[in-house]
This record gives structure tokens, C-alpha cells and sequence, in this order.
């Protein structure tokens, strides 16, 4: 399991309890230390108290043997065997044990002076004092050696480090548990959350509206927002796949009904006349599913380029491309280019698409009064414009939201309404504009897109040809 794919309650659980562990290892360990010095203290204390209790019996006895109470308070203080010997003036024996642990250490001076040695080959913690004492007719140093051993210190510090243990223990397990349920109870809003949404079915792409704690409500924001594109997105679809229907079955009507016409028809000349008729509903249908495809793969499935090219050349490449076919409709047709060269960054074929129906969309909405089609760049400190001028029926500003929505068309006619739909997707997908420009006659359109770098010396190269025109 990885840390990605790990539960959120196991994450916090690691998160809150790992802290906790390593802080109970330490005060263990603490704890352990602190007994064993707690032990090697109430020891080294009681291994005095018995030592002072000898001396004391010792110099009232004069010498005589202990006491019995004496030896039962030694053994009571001592917490354990306690052994002794002593030497009176003189260092002659006393009472105790005849052979006291060796140890070069020597008790220098009156006070206690404790040390480790071995007594029968075992550690013992040994303790030495001396002090003037008279026993009989000789007074000198009365030297009281007292030992224990260690062993049963170290049971003493164990047994102390074992309850703390025992009681870290204790409390890290109900740690566990309160914030295994204290993580439970803190999910339970998620939990909920989960169950609402898996109760929704999949056309039900309403906000969510369960109250979440702070930190989850920013998740639920931008769900939210993720379910309101869907939406927005499967509604766009919709609406396409309504307009595209509708707009395909006239079309399809009229090939259907021409097809099935022309094999009654037996004159030659009326038979021409029908082939052609089909071969232009063909060439409209072709050209309006052909359209609707660019739009939607502009809108959700093509990739944009971002290679460099010159505008002037895209432009006068397809001017010069579509002049046959605007001086067939016995049109005026100009291009004039600007001075310099128009850098540009994108998708060179898009901008060609979208060039090309700005001229389409004036030869099929000029209407009867139109007699010339002209195209010129132009540029700002920022832009790069291509402008199509027509002298035909014309366009306001304020058409611009009809003209520039799919399928829509001021009055009804022969193009699609498509055309100018597909510029302004081009235009957006570049991070240009296009609008339509105020005009005494004719409609005047302008598509803006941003220059992708300054103009330096190199650009002023391409001279200005003025304009180029076509009769």
C-alpha cells in the first residue's frame, strides 16, 4: 500500500498515534532511567540508615553483639540482605561477617564513602564510614562496613520501570482507541457526503448542498463547479446535436426528393438542370456537415499549434486562392497588405479556415446590392488585424451576438450559419477578438490576434505592396 492509496482514517490515525509512540519510547526510556537512579537513592539511603544503626549499637554495646531489634530494623530498612562488619580501635573485629568485600578504595575521613565490589563473586554496592568511638579502655576509629547487593536494586528498578511501562502502555491503548473513534466520528460527515452522491443517479447534476465541515468545503466548491461545466457541457452537446438535426434535414429533404425525381425525368436539358440542382444540394450538405464537425472539434477535441507565421502570407495565399471564385459571382474582389511583416503564433490552418469564411460569409450575405469584396491587414502596437469590408446589405455592432451563435442567421438565406460561428472559436482559441465594425454601407468585420512579438528591424523588410486588386 502506498501513501497515496492509503485510507484517509488509517493516514490519520498514522499521523496522531506515530507522535504519541515516539513519545512514549522516549518517557520509557526516561522512566527507566529515572528508577533506576530513584532505586540506587532509597538504597544507598537505607544502606546508610543500617550502617548508622550498627554504629549506634555498636558504641552503646560496647562492642557486645547487635541487638535483636536492631537486626530486624536493618533488614526492614535495608529492603534486602544487608551485611556488615566492623573493626573498633585499632582496626580490631567487632561483630558482622569476618571477611568484608575487598576494595582499594580506603574510607579517608569520618564520612560515608560508598563503592562497587565483589562478595562471593557477586556485584555489591558497599558502604564505609568511620567515626572516634571508645569501646572498653580503648578509644579510636570505629569503621562500619555495610553492603548489598546489587542485584536487588536492579529487581527494585525493574519492577518500577515494568508498572510505568504498564502504565504507558495502558494509556497509548486508550489513546488508540479514543482517536480511532474520535477519527471515526470526524469522517462520519464524509461518509455522508459519500452516500449522497452515490445515491444520485447519472442525469442528476444539481450542486451539492450537504452541510460539510470548513476543510471540506472547498472539495465540495469545486465539485460543484466541476458538475456545473458537465452540465453545461452535456446541455452545449445537446442543444448541437438538436441544431445539427434540424439543420441537416432540410438538406437531406431535398437530395432525397431530387433523387427520386430524376430517373422520371427524360428530357436531356431538364434532366441537366436536375443533376445539377442535386449536385448543389450535395455540395451545401457536404459543406454544412463539414462545418458542423470543424465547430465541434474547435470546441472540445482539437489540439491548437503554436507554430510562427507571417499573417500577411496566410492572407494573401488565400486571397489569391478565392479570387477565382469571387470573380465568378462578376464581384470586385481587393487585397491590400500592410507594411512589415504580422507575427503571429498559433495554428496556421484554423486562421486560414477562419479568413475564408469571413470572404464566404460576405459573398453569401451581401446580398443583391453587393458589388466588391475587399481584405487588408492592419496592425496596432498589440494586434494583428485581418479586415473584410463588403458594400452589400450590412451588419451593425448590434448584430453581433446573432450572427456570431451557431446556426444563427439575421434572415433566413443559402449559408449555414456556421461561418462566422467557426471565426469566432478560431479567434478565442488564439486569444484574439472579432467584431463587427460600425459602417455608413456594407458590413466591416475585423478578426484582431495578438502579435507574438514586437516588430524588430528584420520585420520591416517586406515592403509595402499597397493594395492588390482583382477586377
Amino acid at each position: 500500500m502506498t501513501a497515496r492509496s492509503m485510507s484517509l482514517r488509517l493516514r490519520l490515525l498514522l499521523l496522531i498515534l506515530t507522535p504519541l509512540l515516539l513519545v512514549s519510547v522516549l518517557l520509557g526510556w526516561w522512566r527507566f532511567t529515572v528508577a533506576q537512579s530513584t532505586a540506587e537513592d532509597l538504597f544507598d539511603r537505607g544502606l546508610l540508615a543500617a550502617a548508622l544503626a550498627i554504629s549506634r549499637d555498636v558504641a552503646i554495646s560496647e562492642g557486645d553483639a547487635l541487638s535483636p531489634r536492631t537486626r530486624a530494623l536493618i533488614s526492614d530498612a535495608g529492603g534486602g540482605e544487608v551485611f556488615y562488619h566492623v573493626t573498633g580501635p585499632g582496626g580490631i573485629y567487632v561483630t558482622g561477617y569476618a571477611y568484608p568485600p575487598s576494595s582499594r578504595v580506603s574510607a579517608g575521613g569520618d564520612g560515608p564513602h560508598y563503592m562497587i565490589a565483589e562478595y562471593r563473586d557477586e556485584p555489591v554496592r558497599v558502604l564505609r564510614m568511620s567515626e572516634t568511638t571508645t569501646i572498653g579502655n580503648l578509644t579510636g576509629k570505629t569503621v562500619v562496613t555495610a553492603w548489598q547487593r546489587i542485584r536487588e536494586r536492579e529487581a527494585f528498578a525493574n519492577a518500577l520501570a515494568r508498572r510505568a511501562a504498564a502504565l504507558i502502555l495502558a494509556l497509548m491503548a486508550t489513546l488508540a482507541v479514543v482517536v480511532w473513534f474520535g477519527v471515526q466520528m470526524g469522517l462520519r460527515p464524509l461518509n455522508s457526503l459519500h452516500d449522497a452522491i452515490q445515491q444520485r443517479s447519472p442525469d442528476d447534476l444539481h450542486r451539492i448542498r450537504r452541510a460539510v465541515p470548513a476543510e471540506v468545503s472547498g472539495i465540495v466548491k469545486t465539485l460543484n463547479r466541476l458538475l456545473g461545466e458537465v452540465d453545461h457541457s452535456i446541455k452545449a452537446h445537446q442543444a448541437f446535436i438538436s441544431d445539427a438535426a434540424h439543420q441537416l434535414r432540410n438538406p437531406a429533404a431535398a437530395l432525397l426528393s431530387l433523387a427520386e425525381t430524376l430517373p422520371d425525368v427524360r428530357d436531356p436539358g431538364e434532366r441537366a438542370r436536375r443533376e445539377q440542382e442535386l449536385i448543389g444540394a450535395a455540395r451545401k450538405s457536404a459543406r454544412l456537415a463539414e462545418q458542423l464537425l470543424s465547430l465541434e472539434r474547435l470546441r472540445y477535441g482539437r489540439q491548437l499549434g503554436n507554430d510562427s507565421f507571417d499573417l500577411n502570407e496566410i492572407a494573401e495565399t488565400l486571397c489569391a486562392d478565392l479570387g477565382a471564385k469571387v470573380l465568378s459571382r462578376d464581384l470586385d474582389f481587393g487585397f491590400e497588405r500592410t507594411g512589415g511583416a504580422l507575427p503571429v503564433r498559433g495554428d496556421a490552418v484554423l486562421l486560414g479556415e477562419a479568413i475564408t469564411n469571413l470572404i464566404e460569409n460576405a459573398m453569401q450575405h451581401g446580398g443583391p446590392m453587393l458589388t466588391g469584396i475587399s481584405v487588408r491587414t492592419a496592425r496596432s502596437e498589440t494586434d494583428a488585424r485581418i479586415q473584410v469590408r463588403d458594400d452589400g446589405r450590412g451588419l451593425s455592432p448590434g448584430d453581433s451576438e446573432t450572427v456570431f451563435r451557431r446556426f444563427g442567421q439575421l434572415t433566413p438565406g443559402d449559408g449555414t450559419g456556421l461561418g462566422l460561428s467557426i471565426v469566432s472559436e478560431v479567434a478565442r482559441m488564439h486569444g484574439g477578438t472579432v467584431r463587427i465594425e460600425p459602417s455608413d454601407r456594407g458590413a466591416h468585420l475585423t478578426l484582431s490576434l495578438p502579435l507574438s512579438r514586437l516588430a524588430g528591424p528584420g520585420d520591416q523588410a517586406t515592403p509595402d505592396r499597397g493594395p492588390a486588386q482583382v477586377n
